[in-house]
C-alpha cells in the first residue's frame, strides 16, 4: 500500500512539474507555483524540470518494489 502511495506523490509531481515548465516555456513571466519565490525564469525552470525527474525516479522506483513484493508473496 505504501508503494501505491509512492507512485501517486511521483506522478503528482510528474504533472505539476511538466504543467509548470510548459507553462514557464510558453509565458515566461507566468511562473505559476514558485511565483512566490521571485527567481529567476532560468531557476523557475530548473526546480520544475527537478520536480519532474524526482517524480519519474520515485514513482518507477515504487513501482519495481511494489512489483517486487507482490511476486513474494
Amino acid at each position: 500500500m505504501k508503494f501505491d502511495i509512492l507512485q501517486i506523490i511521483g506522478a503528482v509531481l510528474v504533472v505539476v512539474g511538466g504543467q509548470g515548465a510548459i507553462r514557464l516555456l510558453i509565458d515566461h513571466d507566468n511562473t505559476g507555483l514558485l511565483g512566490g519565490l521571485g527567481a529567476p525564469f532560468t531557476v523557475n525552470l530548473v526546480t520544475y524540470l527537478t520536480a519532474v525527474l524526482f517524480g519519474v525516479i520515485l514513482a518507477g522506483w515504487a513501482h519495481d518494489r511494489a512489483k517486487a513484493l507482490g511476486r513474494r508473496g
